[in-house]
């Protein structure tokens, strides 16, 4: 205080002593320095509370705009590649990260096995068309079995027909007539008989292609198409994944996965969205993605379709809630992301994912 005292007798004898002209400059210094400190201290305060209204009217406007969820991973096409037939590799022709287009071949498996059952196949086609063809020449001969019985009878008949006028005259006896007589009904016998013959000859034979002849070429059909099967060709163009246990000498199993193939130019977004995130979601709109893997890089994609059913309902035991002890657990359901155009960076299948939906 004493200090402050002496300051301002000290500025107060300095103003006595300078001339007026110094006491006006040093008051209008004073007085501008104190305007532009009430201008500063003004500008202040109306631009903190305007800048806070704005922060705030953005964050109205754009609060409930976007869902986000980063339960997503980066999905595609991958086909298991196993061969319908089985035997042992005899020669591979690629190997983890090799491009393949769709027809190239990708291993072969021993085919001797299946060119022995071709052969046997073939085999079993040529006994089956001898037999059609004797099955046919004896339903020819049947033919001239009928004929030659209709003869002989018409003779028989002739005969009996002699013998009866001659007993009638007494030029004959009983029994040489009652011959003739059997003889007739001989005759009629070995007539029918042949026409049996005849039937059962023409039944074994198929009016179309025969059964048996048909069942071979099926035969044959299949040796064919299990030899070819021996080949093993990629389904679609992609990269080539787990070539490692596919080695010359491995046991293809039919059925079994050997090698799998990666269409990586169809890779999409699957995002695992909870269920009350969907209800501005459509499909079309536009998605931001950021991929774990390349950091600082946004890709643009769109909402190309949502989930018919939660991830609950199609895994392999679904939740049973029928019971006493039911917790209501928050479900997801799941969204595919597709990109607009081609990424710029490789999608590797299960990359994790951050997806953002605009909503409005």
């Amino acid at each position: 205080m004493n200090e402050m005292k002496k300051e301002t007798a000290e500025r107060a004898v300095a103003e006595a002593e300078a001339p007026a002209d110094a006491v006006e400059v040093v008051e209008t210094t004073t007085k501008r320095r104190k305007l532009k400190s009430s201008r500063a201290r003004t500008f202040l305060l109306l631009i903190v509370p305007g800048l806070l209204l704005l922060i705030g009217a953005y964050m109205w406007l754009t609060s409930g705009g976007s869902e986000s969820t980063d339960n997503a991973q980066v999905k595609t096409d991958i086909v298991s590649v196993t061969a319908q037939v089985t035997g042992p590799a005899i020669e591979v022709d690629v190997k983890n990260g090799d491009h393949v287009k769709r027809g190239d071949v990708l291993f072969r498996i021993d085919p001797a096995p299946f060119k022995v059952a071709l052969e046997q196949a073939e085999a079993q086609l040529a006994a089956a068309r001898l037999q059609t063809n004797e099955l046919r020449t004896q339903a020819a001969g049947t033919g001239a079995d009928i004929t030659g019985a209709q003869a002989n009878l018409e003779i028989k008949r002739n005969a009996l027909g002699r013998q009866s006028a001659l007993l009638k005259k007494g030029f004959t006896t009983r029994a040489d007539y009652e011959d003739a007589l059997n003889e007739v009904r001989t005759a009629e016998t070995e007539l029918a008989d042949a026409r049996a013959r005849a039937a059962n000859a023409s039944a074994a034979i198929a009016p179309g292609q025969q059964p048996s002849i048909a069942q071979a070429q099926a035969a044959v059909d299949k040796a064919k198409l299990d030899l070819e099967r021996t080949i093993v060709r990629a389904p679609m163009d992609g990269e080539i994944a787990n070539a490692d246990r596919l080695q010359i000498g491995t046991q293809i199993i039919s059925g079994v996965g050997a090698v799998s193939v990666v269409h990586s130019d169809s890779a999409w977004i699957e995002a695992n969205f909870k269920e009350k995130q969907l209800m501005d979601m459509r499909p079309g709109q536009p998605v931001t993605v950021k991929i774990d893997a390349y950091p600082g890089e946004s890709f643009k994609a769109h909402v190309q379709s949502i989930g018919a059913g939660t991830g609950s309902e199609f895994s392999i035991l679904p939740a049973q809630n029928a019971n006493g002890n039911w917790v209501k657990v928050t479900q997801r359901v799941p969204v595919r992301i597709a990109f607009d155009g081609h990424p710029s960076k490789p999608m590797i299948a299960g990359l994790s994912a951050v997806v953002t939906v605009d909503t409005d």
